[in-house]
């Protein structure tokens, strides 16, 4: 039979130790529940901070159980000292590149070297942000394709960031000694208005063995549109030049195929109704096709911005709207959560990943 003398100590000793159990379950539980369960349409970027709180409040609630085992202080001690061994273990022997690509990851989200839409350059790679994730970087280029960089890389190679703002869109040219920079420079400046840019300047590069090295630069307001604007640039030197009989040619040519001295190399003249057909036919900018996922990408980031905008001041003049007022408010209120919502599904928040990260 159980004496019940001995076995009333052991049940009175292991009641706290069940207790801290079934607390540390019922916490874990409800913490699934609220960071994954309920959202099961989640996407993956936004899921992964979630998870490594979840895998945070496991390891938590696991040394708290083991503090309150009923066992002797050197065995406690012992199975705490295992517990570290087999999580360094799990640190030593996981790869580098994940660490290091979480831990660039991390850094990127605190330096802020670029946003989603951006164009960045990184070595060979140039392209739009379209994704920023933890352990990767995914750009569109200008072939629509989409390149995955980790996260490493962009901390160990300088980053150019073409400023949401604005940008300079240039572009070179070679002449021959025999048109006076003079000349050149009002045409120059004459095709970069031309072509939609504003503070146009123009710099003489090099006085090279053959030709004078030039470059007309101007001031791009929309840098969505940039692979059109250099394009349009380049159109308009060419119509600016030829139409005044100047080749943009440098001496060298004749090596190559002997002309007559009154030879020039400039295109037949082009109708008007021609090249205004043609400029017609042109005019949708190709950018909304090539970088269609980070056009996306950056639209939703800003209709989110501007839900969030909204609920707030929203929620400001609930407090003070007169009674009759506040049920249209709070239904304004409620129908925006519902948009934001919607749009946090569609695609992770960057920003809001950050901040459930830190």
């Amino acid at each position: 039979m159980l004496d019940m003398g001995k076995l009333q100590p052991f049940v009175l000793d292991m009641l706290p130790f069940l207790g801290v159990c079934l607390g540390v379950f019922l916490l874990l539980g409800l913490s699934h529940w609220l960071l994954l369960a309920r959202h099961p349409d989640m996407g993956n970027e936004k899921r992964f901070p979630r998870q490594l709180i979840l895998l945070g409040a496991t390891l938590a609630g696991l040394l708290l159980i083991l503090l309150v085992m009923p066992i002797d202080q050197g065995t406690r001690g012992q199975v705490i000292g295992l517990l570290g061994l087999l999580i360094s273990g799990l640190l030593a022997f996981s790869s580098t590149n994940v660490l290091g690509n979480l831990m660039s990851g991390l850094l990127l989200r605190m330096t802020k070297p670029f946003r989603l839409g951006d164009f960045i350059r990184v070595g060979e790679h140039f392209g739009r942000v379209s994704e920023r994730g933890l352990f990767d970087t995914e750009i569109q280029t200008e072939n629509r394709e989409l390149v995955a960089l980790p996260n490493t890389y962009l901390i160990s190679n300088p980053v150019t960031t073409i400023r949401s703002s604005g940008t300079i869109v240039s572009t070179e040219l070679s002449l021959g000694f025999d048109v006076h920079h003079a000349q050149i420079e009002p045409l120059l400046l004459q095709a970069a208005s031309a072509s939609g840019l504003q503070d146009a300047f123009v710099h003489v590069l090099e006085i090279g063995n053959f030709a004078v090295t030039y470059r007309i630069a101007g001031f791009l307001e929309d840098p969505k549109h940039l692979l059109t604007a250099r394009s349009d640039l380049c159109r308009q030197v060419l119509d600016a030049l030829h139409g005044q009989d100047i080749e943009i040619l440098s001496p060298t040519y004749m090596v190559q195929r002997p002309l007559e001295a009154t030879a020039r190399v400039i295109p037949p003249p082009v109708c008007a109704a021609t090249a205004d057909k043609t400029a017609a036919e042109t005019t949708e900018a190709p950018e909304e096709l090539l970088f269609d996922k980070a056009e996306q990408a950056e639209k939703l980031s800003a209709e989110r911005k501007a839900l969030r905008a909204s609920i707030e001041e929203m929620q400001a003049n609930l407090k003070a709207a007169a009674a009759d007022a506040r049920a249209q408010i709070k239904a304004g209120i409620e129908e925006a959560q519902a948009q934001l919502q919607a749009l946090e599904q569609a695609r992770p928040d960057e920003e809001e990943q950050s901040a459930g990260l830190y």
